[in-house]
């Protein structure tokens, strides 16, 4: 069956965030992989050329499809930052109504700017949507 296209690389998380060259994206994804690293206890590990993730793990649907995905994380992009928080199982209403300025998307969050959204808030979705997702797959380190 067919596998995810996205996997996880070699690549130097620390270059990739450092080569960001908007400075404001640039200090936003430092910040993030501090958070996403204290929330989760993961190391940060690149998947495919351009989202940070923060763990894994391995899916396998009623039609077959399966494959190994990173547990959360986000993407620095030019227009903004993707958090992959939302593993779409849960509601999560209640933080997302106290988190700030952001936009969803089908399985993530859009952020312009890191001062938009309520840190303790990020944190605590962030810590919900990785126990929401590990209670359907086992979630792990890299």
């Amino acid at each position: 069956m067919a596998e995810n296209m996205t996997q996880a690389t070699g690549a130097d998380v620390a270059a990739y965030v450092a080569a960001i060259e908007h400075p404001v994206r640039r200090a936003d994804a430092e910040r993030l992989v501090q958070i996403f690293q204290q929330v989760t206890g993961f190391a940060p590990t690149m998947w495919g050329g351009s989202i940070i993730g923060f763990g894994r793990y391995h899916y396998r649907y009623a039609s077959g499809r399966e494959g190994e995905f990173l547990a959360t994380g986000f993407a620095p992009r030019k227009a903004n930052q993707v958090i992959y928080i939302l593993p779409g199982y849960a509601e999560f209403g209640p933080i997302l109504d106290r988190l700030g300025k952001w936009k969803k998307g089908k399985s993530c969050l859009y952020i312009n700017k890191l001062a938009d959204v309520d840190e303790g808030g990020l944190r605590e979705l962030i810590r919900a949507g990785l126990d929401d997702l590990a209670t359907r797959w086992e979630v792990r380190p890299e």
